[in-house]
């Protein structure tokens, strides 16, 4: 019942002791944990919903804490994992309501995507994804549900302890408030043939981003052209197999792909996936060898595969670190909504970055060779270079953030003389950090320098 909260703050193991209330249900659902923050998962206290509603019992007032000890009507690190990994979903999957849910209808255009013209794709795609508005969860356009519980439940353990401050890894590298990333998926030939200007593009901002290269069928994969990217300090990963939306569709077909995504990961010398339009299964991503994943959006309201992980920082999926993608996507932004001002990724990257996320957007070099996209796109690099300077947000290749969140997932904050110090391999890069308990409120502190001891 511990191990999400510490893993996530990285704070001394006797900082928090949760123990479960009663006995739980066996009947999963939805119910609240405060007024605005919705889990979803068995409960040993109130009703759970089978839907989100206004109505859903609030499990808050039945948590209990003394002598140190938070008890609970549930068990954090299940309600955690029913959010990141979308079990939330299964009745919805099950159960289809719409046409366009459907597993043959999907196939189905899938199928004929490569021969629909993009205005075709824009009306079959508006038209599918048109009650996105009336979805209530998870929140748009930014959800941190996963957040907001863990610092829930750390105002409980610190409360029930009668402490003020908690000591923690701060969670990004080189006392930088938050991290952003560029990623671009090519799709198509002649995205394929735009790479190199759009690096170009990039560059003027002092922005590496990461290219995602489909292995089969779209268009010839040269050494030439991987090389081309590399040489320029930008990132190769692996992008599905041949996108053609039938990736998940079977899990003896899914094992089969897998084995020669491996192999194309290893041949590219890429250490990172992402799956053809978002489409997943994290309980499947264990028979893929790479480090990381960037297929989960956070909210994924207007994707064809609707959910999220309900997060807006790095989480691992068994050995496989997910980067969650926490903006919306260029087509989606230009062709679906058609809107072509930076200002939702402005809104996304401001709430996010305020709250010490990760921002992490997909642009396609498909989509920006218009020059009116294009011009959007230049707002948004301008945006992310003003992030760096005024908000001290770090631009990094997710390769980088990988790292760093290996290395952070094995630090400790150990007692140093009445103070306290970051220790393990990485903490040069390191701070330590507070939680500090302003009411019902956390605010953070990052300590000044990484190795002088810091009195409580």
């Amino acid at each position: 019942m511990n191990q999400a909260i510490i893993d996530y703050y990285r704070c001394p193991e006797d900082a928090v002791d949760f123990r479960l209330a009663g006995t739980l249900s066996d009947d999963p659902g939805y119910f609240r944990f405060g007024p605005q923050t919705i889990c979803y998962g068995n409960s040993s206290s109130g009703t759970r919903g089978n839907l989100v509603s206004d109505t859903l019992y609030d499990a808050l007032p039945d948590s209990e804490a003394y002598d140190g000890l938070v008890y609970l009507p549930f068990d954090p690190d299940e309600i955690i994992e029913n959010l990141r990994y979308e079990h939330y979903r299964i009745g919805a999957d099950r159960s289809p309501t719409r046409l366009g849910d459907h597993p043959i209808v999907r196939n189905l255009y899938y199928r004929m995507r490569p021969f629909f013209p993009v205005l075709i794709r824009k009306y079959l795609q508006r038209a599918h994804l048109s009650d996105w508005k009336d979805i209530r969860f998870p929140k748009w356009p930014v959800d941190r549900t996963v957040e907001e519980l863990l610092e829930r439940l750390l105002i409980l353990s610190m409360k029930a302890r009668g402490v003020r401050r908690v000591p923690f890894v701060w969670f990004w590298p080189d006392a930088w408030r938050s991290c952003a990333l560029m990623t671009h998926d090519v799709e198509h030939r002649a995205g394929r043939d735009f790479c190199s200007q759009l690096m170009d593009l990039d560059d003027s901002f002092g922005i590496k981003a990461s290219f995602q290269i489909v292995p089969e069928e779209r268009y010839p994969v040269s050494e030439g052209f991987l090389g081309g990217i590399t040489g320029r300090g930008f990132e190769i990963n692996v992008h599905d197999l041949n996108h053609d939306g039938m990736l998940f569709g079977d899990h003896a077909e899914f094992l089969r792909r897998a084995k020669r995504i491996n192999a194309y990961g290893k041949k590219y010398g890429a250490v990172g996936f992402r799956s053809g339009a978002l489409l997943r299964n994290q309980h499947w991503l264990e028979a893929l060898e790479f480090s990381y994943d960037m297929s989960v959006p956070s909210v994924g309201h207007l994707d064809s595969h609707r959910g999220g992980c309900c997060s807006v920082m790095p989480f691992f999926i068994g050995k496989i670190l997910e980067l969650p993608v926490t903006a919306i996507q260029d087509y989606t932004l230009f062709h679906i909504l058609d809107d072509y001002s930076a200002g939702l990724w402005r809104e996304q990257s401001e709430a996010i970055s305020d709250k010490h996320g990760l921002v992490s957007f997909i642009v396609h070099p498909d989509y920006v060779i218009e020059k009116r996209a294009r011009a959007t796109y230049r707002v948004l690099l301008e945006h992310l270079a003003r992030m760096r300077d005024e908000r001290k947000t770090w631009i990094a290749l997710p390769s980088e953030v990988d790292r760093w969140w290996r290395e952070r997932s094995k630090l400790e904050v150990v007692s140093d003389g009445g103070g306290w110090r970051v220790e393990g391999q990485g903490k040069e890069r390191a701070r330590l950090a507070f939680a500090d308990l302003s009411g019902d409120e956390l605010t953070f502190t990052i300590a000044e320098t990484p190795a002088r001891p810091v009195v409580a």
